[in-house]
């Protein structure tokens, strides 16, 4: 369908009190953004500009001041908390700078845990799981703890885990911005090939202009605005 959507958000605003606490900060003014299937979009702005306040809005983690998102054309915001991270769990993939990995699991079961969330059979989670792992080279690392994984590995492994369920979008917030040169190029490569292999949209945060300059669309950030 040619005006099918992914992900859309309309007049997006986000305000937080002021340390002082007698005035507020605008984040976010009227922020609209349109992700079709299998589209990758970079938004770059400066630090603190509020790329993941937006990222972390756009997938459910937050509310706005005012405006709507909507995934699949359905506002989010229609749906009680239960049933936001039910949907949320089904329909989106986080990548984050930090991975959040549960240090006290081994790599195949962090990747397996958004399915299990999901009552997804055990043993449709683990194949699932192992495929991805697979995939992303680390075939040789299901059973290793976060702590036994370099930096590189332990972002593959999240990038798994954010796949797990079969997203229609993955929203990664510079998931890039620790690793050197040699495993961001392996990231990235990657990401690109998400797009191909699991029909899957991708938004992208970052601050390398390179990276943005790959993406389908890119968009600027600044003082709440985005253009």
């Amino acid at each position: 369908m040619p005006n099918e959507t992914i992900l859309r958000c309309s007049e997006l605003t986000k305000n937080f009190k002021s340390e002082s606490g007698d005035g507020e900060l605008r984040i976010l003014r009227g922020v609209n953004l349109q992700i079709k299937p299998a589209e990758i979009v970079a938004i770059v702005g400066s630090s603190g500009s509020g790329k993941s306040t937006l990222l972390h809005i756009l997938g459910g983690l937050d509310r706005p001041t005012s405006g709507d998102v909507f995934w699949h054309d359905v506002s989010i915001y229609k749906h009680k908390p239960d049933k936001l991270a039910e949907l949320r769990n089904q329909n989106v993939g986080f990548v984050f700078q930090f991975h959040h990995l549960l240090p006290e699991f081994t790599a195949l079961e962090n990747v397996m845990m958004p399915a299990l969330i999901k009552d997804i059979r055990y043993s449709d989670a683990e194949k699932r799981a192992s495929y991805l792992l697979n995939r992303f080279g680390l075939a040789e690392r299901l059973n290793h703890r976060p702590s036994q994984l370099s930096g590189g590995e332990q972002q593959r492994v999240s990038m798994a885990r954010a796949l797990t369920n079969n997203p229609s979008i993955i929203l990664a917030d510079e998931p890039t911005g620790n690793l050197d040169e040699k495993n961001t190029d392996t990231i990235l490569q990657l990401l690109f090939q998400l797009r191909e292999e699991e029909n899957v949209s991708i938004v992208l945060i970052t601050h390398e202009k390179e990276i943005a300059g790959k993406c389908d669309a890119v968009y600027t950030l600044q003082n709440g605005i985005l253009e």
